[in-house]
């Protein structure tokens, strides 16, 4: 990712967060416990209050004066952000008080005088922006506004006790901007919006210009000058560019300005144009991957490193200091790592290191001093659990494009580390949501956890995702049950072929598209796959489209050129062909579906109709639904009972390992809606 430095004053909606991230029957048994034919009896089952509780420690920083480490941990359960001196982390207290759902996402004032996070309201997505003042602990309510979604449109070096915000709280499709007193609370109007994406802000707080969406599915870039918008745009993308080409921000000073930036190439490149003069230069690109990650410097906002990630990451330093420190790091730490957190005078950084078969650990790094300690470790109770290597994979589509993908295997199974199991074994094709995202590389904790249960666990980045160049994204237009689909059965092809996997035993499971994409599965090619699991996953395209939040709207003409238009004949019926409600009766293999009553992407009627559909025809299909939840299962226990039906689904189509259900559904606000004796132990946790 971006660092936030080089990406903080720019506020525009991405796409990539996603439109959205056997048997028939079963007759009660007791949950498998045992060892699976596929995994050794000495392999530890691992818990899923491990792989998915709260963790101990999470989103370590810094304060940027550097006199104070933050961080995220439970307090009575719930995820809250806690403080420390940073000379005596062991002073650590809460600094808020969330009783029922959890901050995921916090960060330092400029100033270093507060602390802010911001919240929704059960998974509404309408999250606001609240305050913590260090001195007196009092938080405030900054953005205090009902079914408003609040944007950080800007911070500034020079300026600490502001920053710019975009509010909708006008009119809900878009978001004027406001420059927001951190200290005392006060919002002033810079510029009310009737048209825009989103805005770019220099250092001074200052917009300096207006992203708008074009007919051709692609942006228009207006320069701003004393607050008025030019007419004509300065620079402009069509469709294919429009995932791959974005301004990035400006250093300090306002004489460069960055972007990511697709024009006459393929993979987005790093680019540095001078604003007086206009001219361009290229700072770093790459034949397989788009522009991955910067880190700029605190002060000047010049880049100082940067980072592509095709099948794993790789980092390039341009200032030689900074090379240095990577290199000192990297000597250091096994497996990959990353800096999350930095001080003004850049002397420590906060950096995460992913071990890859070990738990995630964060350090402080004292750069003066050249020292290296531990801060924390994320979830020590993963310390000597049998995590697996993950392996990357480069997998042929049938019309000839190379799909970078991941594979994680049993214990066990794999005796000469080959990345390929001694025999076959039952296999979980996982798919990401977006669908303009990608899978990565590294711990993952459903590829650790479905791993652990006896199953292959398979992530492919199948056409539309982002990350791989333009010409990868725009191989998926129009391309929903089409192509797109096609790529993840030629992956499941190559499983079988490979020896990994039968063609009896995989399932599909995903989460948002990767939902979608587990419909698709069991409608369009029904044979394929033994079992799915769809986690808030749209089932109608034309309803998907026509439902979408209202922040939204400026970017609907890129959907439309994506996915189809339902406003044209042609459009319809193309949005028709490709949603699994109209092919429900062709579902021969269980289906579990996991739904938020609140998730503001794909909400619950996508869920509801193809449940009714199933049940008009008698086909069984087993609903869960959450009434507190949005897009996604926040709450770890509503995640863990969840992750708890789904294992013991799994156990009963595909045969693999399953810690019994417990207590975990009443733990939660979990509703069995239709099903649960399509699950082994379900009916039996819902009566006790």
């Amino acid at each position: 990712m971006l660092n936030s430095k080089l990406l903080a004053r720019v506020a525009v909606p991405a796409m990539a967060a996603g439109l959205l991230s056997a048997c028939t029957t079963y007759q009660e048994e007791p949950p498998m416990t045992a060892n699976a034919a596929t995994v050794p009896a000495e392999a530890e089952l691992i818990s899923r209050d491990a792989l998915f509780g709260n963790p101990t420690r999470s989103a370590g920083r810094l304060s940027p004066d550097g006199k104070w480490l933050s961080w995220l941990a439970p307090k009575d359960d719930v995820l809250n952000v806690w403080m420390a001196p940073a000379d005596n982390p062991d002073a650590a207290r809460a600094m808020t008080s969330s009783t029922d759902r959890p901050i995921r996402q916090y960060f330092w004032a400029p100033d270093s005088q507060s602390l802010l996070y911001v919240q929704d309201k059960g998974g509404d997505e309408n999250f606001l922006l609240y305050g913590i003042d260090l001195e007196t602990g009092k938080e405030t309510t900054l953005t205090p506004f009902e079914k408003t979604r609040v944007q950080v449109m800007g911070t500034s070096e020079t300026i600490r006790d502001k920053i710019l915000v975009g509010l909708n709280n006008r009119d809900a499709r878009f978001h004027d901007a406001y420059l927001l007193d951190l200290n005392t609370g006060e919002l002033e109007l810079v510029m009310e919006n009737n048209a825009y994406a989103g805005f770019l802000a220099d250092d001074n707080l200052t917009l300096r210009m207006a992203i708008r969406p074009n007919a051709a599915g692609g942006m228009d870039f207006f320069p701003i000058t004393d607050g008025e918008i030019a007419e004509t745009p300065s620079d402009t993308t069509t469709l294919e560019d429009s995932l791959t080409t974005q301004p990035a921000g400006f250093t300090t000073d306002g004489k460069t300005m960055y972007w990511i930036d697709s024009r006459g190439r393929n993979t987005a490149a790093l680019i540095a144009q001078d604003v007086a003069t206009g001219e361009k230069r290229i700072i770093a690109q790459n034949d397989k991957a788009d522009i991955g990650g910067a880190m700029s410097d605190p002060k000047t906002g010049e880049i100082e490193a940067y980072s592509f990630t095709y099948l794993t990451t790789e980092w390039t330093a341009i200032d030689p200091e900074i090379g240095k420190a990577l290199a000192f790091l990297d000597s250091k730490l096994d497996g990959d790592f990353g800096v999350q957190s930095r001080t003004d005078d850049d002397s420590k950084w906060i950096v995460w290191n992913d071990p890859l078969t070990a738990p995630t650990r964060t350090y402080i790094y004292d750069r003066k001093a050249g020292t290296l300690d531990e801060f924390y470790t994320t979830r020590p109770e993963l310390e000597g659990a049998p995590l697996q290597p993950m392996h990357p994979l480069e997998i042929k589509s049938r019309d000839g494009l190379t799909l970078p993908s991941y594979l994680t295997l049993p214990p066990g199974s794999d005796s000469n580390g080959d990345g390929v199991p001694d025999k076959a074994v039952p296999m979980v094709l996982m798919v990401h949501g977006g669908p303009w995202a990608r899978d990565g590389y590294g711990y993952n904790s459903y590829h650790q956890w479905l791993a652990n249960r006896g199953y292959a666990v398979m992530s492919v980045n199948f056409r539309g995702s982002t990350g791989f160049g333009k010409d990868f994204i725009n191989a998926g237009n129009m391309q929903w049950g089409l192509a797109m689909h096609d790529d993840l059965i030629d992956a499941v092809d190559y499983a079988i072929a490979k020896g990994i996997t039968s063609s009896d035993k995989v399932a599909i499971m995903g989460g948002s598209y990767g939902g979608y994409a587990t419909l698709a599965g069991l409608t369009f090619t029904p044979d394929k796959f033994a079992c799915g699991v769809d986690i808030v996953g749209p089932s109608n395209l034309e309803t998907l489209l026509s439902s979408i939040p209202p922040y939204w709207e400026p970017m609907i003409a890129q959907f439309h050129e994506r996915m189809g238009n339902p406003a044209t004949e042609e459009g319809l019926a193309k949005l028709k062909a490709a949603s699994p409600l109209y092919k429900a009766d062709k579902i021969v293999k269980p289906l579990l579906i996991g739904q938020g009553a609140n998730d503001p992407r794909v909400n619950q009627a996508e869920s509801d109709q193809i449940v009714e559909a199933m049940k008009a025809k008698g086909i069984p299909v087993t609903y869960v639904l959450y009434p507190d939840e949005g897009h996604g299962f926040a709450k770890p226990a509503n995640n863990i009972a969840f992750n708890a039906i789904t294992e013991n689904f799994l156990a009963t189509c595909l045969g693999g390992r399953a810690e019994p259900l417990g207590g975990t559904v009443g733990n939660s606000t979990a509703q069995i809606v239709e099903g649960a004796n399509y699950v082994q132990g379900l009916s039996g946790a819902i009566a006790d």
